[in-house]
Formats: structure tokens, sequence, C-alpha cells
């Protein structure tokens, strides 16, 4: 435990724990709308907000969040009003993000690819006290949204033609959904990096529901599996003197394929045992004859 002595530890282990927490939080409403590969797009697009806070001189997490946030908007407005086919819209946004990230960083007297690199893959002792704070006041939206109006997103991410008929604000639900998205790539992309963050966000998602398919129990394991990953990676991290994003990653696909693996058994023994606890063979009421002959009496 002696990393906990260095400075840099302390901020990397809690904004790694706020990364966890807050990741799948929004994934879990992104897989139930079939667009786990938005944080991947949101994160091209952050790139942009990177290299311009280099060009200006002021907080690369502040103008990312901004950037990431306008991107976000305009993508759901491609999706509701775009003319073009919604996936060429999406990938000229995508690339263009991160086009121009790279073009600004470089513009920057100070920047170069280096500068980018930390943002695009993770890194520790980059970690500073202004982006804690920012990672914190970030990720405080991102849980009040999330757990504040569960019931609502849910609704909305099921079937938005039922919400809609219910009465609930279906763009305004989509379009929230899609800026906390943003904001969650930004508190996560001094950890995990802005290229992989979108694994974090689905893949705790998706190992949970090989347990269960509630949606609270699948809220709370995806969270828990999040946490233990995050923290797993910085500390291993550390230790290794490996990129704690893709430690963090390839901690958590290991988690997927071990739930999956656990999963099947427990499948089939709770088969076994709801099979068992039916009674052999149908009830009289609802037996079917063997025979036209047997039919007949039963007629009769």
């Amino acid at each position: 435990m002696d990393f906990l002595n260095y400075d840099f530890m302390q901020r990397a282990l809690l904004a790694a724990v706020l990364v966890g927490i807050t990741a799948p939080a929004v994934g879990i409403y992104l897989v139930q709308r079939r667009q786990a590969l938005m944080g991947d797009g949101i994160g091209h697009v952050a790139m942009t907000g990177v290299g311009l806070g280099f060009l200006l001189s002021w907080s690369p997490v502040w103008m990312a969040t901004l950037v990431s946030v306008l991107g976000a908007i305009a993508m759901e407005l491609i999706r509701w009003y775009g003319r073009m086919r919604g996936d060429l819209a999406l990938a000229m946004l995508f690339y263009g993000g991160m086009a121009g990230g790279v073009m600004l960083i470089n513009l920057a007297p100070n920047g170069s690819n280096a500068n980018l690199t930390s943002y695009l893959f993770g890194s520790l002792s980059t970690v500073s006290e202004s982006d804690v704070t920012a990672i914190i006041l970030l990720a405080a939206f991102v849980v009040l949204v999330t757990l504040g109006l569960r019931r609502q997103l849910f609704a909305v991410s099921q079937d938005e033609e039922f919400a809609r008929v219910t009465g609930l604000p279906v763009r305004a639900l989509n379009l929230l959904t899609a800026i906390t998205a943003a904001v969650t790539v930004t508190v996560a992309m001094r950890v995990v990096g802005l290229l992989l963050v979108s694994a974090l966000m689905v893949v705790p998602v998706a190992a949970a529901q090989q347990l269960t398919r509630s949606f609270a129990a699948t809220f709370a394991i995806a969270v828990g599996i999040g946490v233990t990953v995050t923290i797993g990676g910085t500390v291993t991290s550390y230790y290794q003197d490996v990129p704690p994003g893709a430690t963090i990653v390839l901690l958590t696909i290991g988690a997927f394929i071990a739930l999956t693996a656990l999963a099947a058994p427990l499948a089939r023994r709770r088969a076994r045992a709801l099979a068992a606890a039916q009674p052999s063979g149908d009830p009289a009421e609802c037996a079917i004859p063997a025979s036209r002959e047997a039919a007949g009496k039963v007629g009769a």
C-alpha cells in the first residue's frame, strides 16, 4: 500500500473510482438503446476539445466537456433531422473531431502529439488537482442524472413510442442521455483515455447481464465491476509500469469472460431445479388422448 503515500496516486485512485461509477451508470442506458459505440464517437469529438484547450491555454478537461456536449447534441440532431444517411454524417463528425484535435494540438505553442497521447490512453502521473476537481463536479452531475431520472431514462431506452404515449418528453430525455454520455467521456479520459472509455461504459454492463436481467441488479453489478477494474487497473499500472487505460479495459474484458463462464452452469442448474419442481406428467384434466378410440371415449 506504499502507493498511497504519493499524491499523484491518491488523485489517480479517486478519479478511477469516479470513472468506475459513472461509466457503467451511463452505459446501461446506451446498451438498452443499442448505442454501445456512442461513447467511442464522443471520444473522437472530445479530441478537438483537448486540442482547443492547449491552443487557448485553457483547461483541456473543461474544453473537452464543452466540445463533447456540443458533439453529442449534433449527433442527436443528425439522428432526428438529418437528410444525409445517418452513418455518413456521424462518420464525418467522428473523424473530423479526431483530425481537428491532432491539428489544434500541433498548432498550440506548448502542444505536441505526446501531450495528446495521455488523453487518448490515460495517464496516472498527469492527473492534476484541477483535473480531480473537474472530475468530481462532472461525476456528481452524471450520478444525479442516472439515478434521479432512472425510471424515465429506462422507459425511453426500452421503448420510445410507449414512453411518448405515456407523456414523457422523449426528445429531451434522449438529449439528456447524450449529454450525460459526453460528460462521462471527459470524466474518464484522464484515467482510461478517450479511445478506450467506450469499453468501460459497455463491457461491465454486458458482464452484469450474464448474471441477471433485472435493471436494478444489472446497474449495481455493473457499477461494482467498474469500480473493481478501475482500482485494480490503476494499482497494476503503478506496480507494473503499464498503461492504465489498456490495463483497465483488459481487466474488464477478463471479468466479462469469467462471468460468462460462470453464468452457463448457473443457468443449467436453475433449469434443472425448475424442471424438478414441476410435477411429472400432465394433470388429468389436461391429458391428451393417445388414440382416436380414447378420444371417442372421452367425447362420449
